[in-house]
């Protein structure tokens, strides 16, 4: 699975790390990846699209008991009275609104329906590859690989968890870090922070595949590998 194929899953619009043949490496020596800064965090200004577990609050005019307050679940969807079932997930709250209006006007006479955000997650993490449960998951609290992970519903029976590898994009530039989460279990090095917008991808051949010849030189993580992604 493609990190072009994880977005999909995970309704995730943002701007991804390249995984393309030719990547170029640059090993930057560090022992972790540095944490993100505001601006990374926050990105660009941009028109706002429904995220998985959004809290929206969907008013019908003149009928009260059409009036709700949902929370999309992990894939984005969310059900409503009369309206059925509606894949959420990437919409715009007017394209959000349209849908909601186009099926309720099977039932009620010009409706008047306005949908708001009450309570975001947009800050969240993408887990894919051989885990249980691909998607993205919201950052609560302190987050870390393992915790990640386990958010997926964990490893599947064959994933190769020896080998993870964690993207982030720090000062506008992209990173990755390669991790051996059996390592970490066993106390060699510290279970490292996640922060929002972070991809993890777990047992994925094309994410390991860009650290083919450094794991030749040296093929044992007794410490995470931090690289810089460039074009050649």
């Amino acid at each position: 699975m493609g990190l072009a194929a994880a977005c999909a899953i995970a309704g995730c619009a943002r701007d991804l790390p390249p995984l393309e043949p030719g990547q170029h490496l640059v090993v930057t020596g560090q022992q972790d990846l540095p944490a993100p800064t505001g601006v990374d965090i926050v990105g660009a200004s941009r028109v706002y699209r429904v995220s998985p577990f959004d809290q929206l609050k969907v008013s019908v005019f003149g009928v009260e008991e059409l009036n709700q307050t949902i929370r999309a679940d992990s894939s984005g969807m969310i059900s409503l009275p009369l309206v059925g079932s509606i894949q959420s997930a990437g919409l715009t709250l007017d394209e959000l609104t349209k849908q909601i209006t186009g099926r309720l006007g099977r039932y009620v006479r010009n409706p008047q329906v306005s949908v708001n955000l009450e309570e975001t997650t947009s800050q969240s993490v993408t887990v894919y590859g051989q885990v249980q449960q691909p998607g993205q998951f919201p950052i609560m609290g302190k987050m870390t690989l393992l915790r990640a992970i386990a958010l997926a519903r964990g490893a599947t029976d064959i994933a190769d968890t020896n080998q993870v590898v964690v993207f982030r994009t720090v000062n506008n530039q992209n990173m990755a870090a390669l991790y051996d989460v059996e390592a970490i279990r066993r106390g060699t090095y510290p279970d490292p922070d996640i922060y929002a917008n972070d991809v993890i991808a777990v047992g994925d051949s094309s994410s390991r595949r860009l650290f083919r010849d450094i794991l030749q030189a040296s093929p044992l993580l007794v410490t995470p590998i931090v690289v810089l992604l460039q074009r050649l």
